[in-house]
């Protein structure tokens, strides 16, 4: 499926794999690249009251929802309802609800769990604005492709993105056991 990615490529991210070894850029909040790595999909998330058929467990968006983007908030990287936050604590905080509907259907990557204060936040596999536009740092495809891994999503399976340039997929793809390429 074509995806875009972040308008600056990508870096390193923070996942499940050791990638402080490698060589090239490291992920940093504002940078406008999406992580490199791999990473759990762990929630999906919508405008919607009820998700598409899914079996992945599903936040339903509202005006009240947030990602924080501010690293030196307690609640750096994560997507809250900022209602039941008593003292909210962020200078800035991504709105969940777009007039261009990019957060329509979205699924939270789990990229720099804990945080790490500064090394990334708000990272998302969500609706693209269209074919040419890329991210601030997401990765995003068209809304009926997304529908289509939505609906395929199994948290039994602990569903994962793996996004990685051609180049490096080919270095770690013994390393890191990775099935072959089209």
């Amino acid at each position: 499926m074509p995806v875009r990615v972040g308008k600056t490529g990508l870096a390193w991210g923070r996942g499940l794999l050791g990638t402080n070894f490698l060589p090239g850029p490291i992920k940093v909040e504002g940078d406008e690249k999406a992580p490199a790595g791999a990473f759990r999909l762990s929630r999906v998330f919508g405008y919607a009251r009820q998700a598409p058929p899914t079996r992945m467990p599903y936040l339903s968006l509202s005006q009240n929802v947030v990602a924080v983007d501010d690293p030196r908030s307690r609640y750096y990287n994560q997507l809250l309802d900022q209602t039941k936050i008593s003292h909210p604590d962020w200078r800035s905080a991504e709105k969940m609800i777009l007039a261009d509907g990019r957060y329509k259907w979205g699924v939270l990557v789990d990229h720099n769990k804990p945080p790490k204060p500064g090394a990334g936040s708000s990272i998302f596999v969500h609706v693209w604005k269209n074919p040419e536009t890329a991210t601030t740092g997401c990765t995003a495809l068209a809304e009926e492709k997304l529908v289509e891994i939505i609906r395929w999503l199994d948290p039994s399976e602990h569903p994962l993105l793996i996004q990685l340039p051609v180049a490096e997929y080919k270095k770690l793809q013994t390393q890191w056991n990775l099935p072959n390429l089209r």
